[in-house]
């Protein structure tokens, strides 16, 4: 197996843990005391985004573009997000592949979106998604969310008016929220 999709599994592997409160590359989801230097800091309301691009220790995995933390005001880390580089038409279908089993074989069966190509774990609190890159190319992206971010996300909204979720897909498409 290559060493991109191995990061990927060890990725996936950390959603899972004995713990229901670890998070994806060592961190724990809920309090945070210290993270590494991000890349970029984006703030709305109570939602602070850690981007790391692919020079940054959270993301230097050979397949990594980024990484995103969303740690929330008064629930600490809830969101972790990965987005691969971009991969060609044939790197695609094998890193796909070795996640989406992993992810199988950890929490059973996912639910699919129909139209799609996204699938999620919601005992895993996980998801893996195939998203548009440059013309030729897609991006995977996986999502791991803590047990507080429906509260984080209703927090967001009051102050808001729209979901904690849409913050974070802007962040993905690079937009600005």
């Amino acid at each position: 197996m290559r060493r991109s999709a191995l990061s990927a599994l060890i990725w996936l592997g950390c959603l899972h843990g004995a713990h229901a409160q670890e998070a994806p590359f060592g961190l724990s989801l809920g309090p945070v005391d210290t993270v590494p230097k991000p890349s970029m800091v984006d703030r709305e309301a109570n939602i602070t985004a850690l981007t790391y691009f692919h020079d940054r220790p959270l993301a230097a995995g050979i397949d990594t573009d980024e990484v995103i933390l969303e740690v929330c005001r008064d629930e600490g880390l809830q969101q972790v997000i990965w987005l691969s580089r971009a991969l060609s038409e044939a790197e695609l279908p094998s890193r796909y592949e070795a996640i989406y089993q992993e992810g199988v074989r950890r929490y059973g069966q996912p639910q699919t979106e129909p139209g799609s190509e996204t699938v999620s774990w919601p005992s895993g609190r996980a998801l893996l998604a195939v998203r548009k890159a440059v013309p030729g190319e897609r991006r995977l992206t996986m999502l791991a969310r803590g047990d507080r971010y429906e509260s984080c996300s209703a927090a967001h909204q009051a102050a808001t008016g729209h979901l904690a979720s849409r913050h974070a897909s802007d962040l993905i498409l690079g937009q600005t929220p």
